[in-house]
């Protein structure tokens, strides 16, 4: 039976693949969050993996909070930078390949059309840059890898763009969204299982990978389909945001090809 490691479980995306870990029965699944692994701590990886010969690991922890990390880019390059470089370099001690999540914010947004895997990165924010450090370590320590990036995650579990639309909707009756930014929505339930698709197949094809649900739209575009989807387009105005500001910078085009 092929033993796969997950960390970051408790987030959405390790919440998606927990939901359907029974449609793999040849895999057995070691699943911990963070409140049990703390993957910025050296002794605490090294315990986890000579406890058990994984055969993969799959990384869904990450710092996710792109304005904060703007205003104190050390967490976030502690869990998506260093924290990856301990686990890169565990793996390849441990002779296991590492799925590792990665993100449409490590472009500029400035190409006109969808980014391919052998694109030029060049991060225009904390969030991005501490992403893109991740990834780096990965390729200088360890060949079996798979670096699987994506964007605009949503699912049924965790914070997302997606839930706050419609917990929004209860308590207010306008909501000005921005159409300056252009990405592809992902299901986080579909890069779950495109994942365990690709450890079932054995697949050797290392490197970087784009996974998307591959439709490109705005965060406006998103937020129309969203209250289409829930029957809520009738219960409040949605109008597009002027003067739209954040201040972490974001790539106006962050399409994944």
């Amino acid at each position: 039976m092929t033993k796969i490691l997950v960390t970051g479980s408790e987030g959405q995306l390790g919440k998606c693949i927990q939901k359907i870990a029974k449609d793999y029965p040849e895999f057995e699944f070691t699943f911990y969050g963070s409140k049990t692994f703390d993957i910025t701590n050296p002794k605490q990886i090294a315990e986890v993996f000579s406890r058990t010969h994984f055969e993969y690991c799959i990384n869904c922890a990450a710092y996710t909070n792109v304005e904060q990390a703007e205003k104190t880019p050390i967490p976030a390059f502690e869990v998506n930078s260093e924290a990856v470089r301990l686990i890169s370099l565990a793996c390849s001690e441990f002779l296991t390949s590492l799925v590792h999540i990665s993100t449409d914010y490590v472009f500029d947004g400035e190409k006109e059309t969808p980014y391919s895997t052998s694109d030029k990165t060049n991060p225009i924010n904390e969030y991005g840059k501490s992403k893109l450090a991740g990834e780096k370590h990965i390729q200088r320590n360890l060949k079996e890898h798979f670096i699987i990036r994506t964007s605009w995650l949503y699912s049924e579990f965790g914070k997302n763009f997606y839930k706050t639309i419609v917990e929004k909707v209860k308590t207010e009756t306008l909501l000005q969204i921005t159409d300056e930014q252009t990405g592809c929505p992902t299901n986080a339930n579909n890069l779950a299982k495109y994942i365990l698709e690709l450890l079932r197949k054995n697949s050797k094809a290392y490197g970087i990978h784009h996974f998307t649900d591959g439709e490109p739209m705005t965060w406006y575009d998103f937020t129309k389909r969203i209250l289409e989807e829930n029957k809520l387009q009738n219960k409040v105005k949605l109008e597009r945001a002027k003067n739209y500001r954040t201040f972490a910078k974001r790539p106006r085009n962050s399409i994944l090809g």
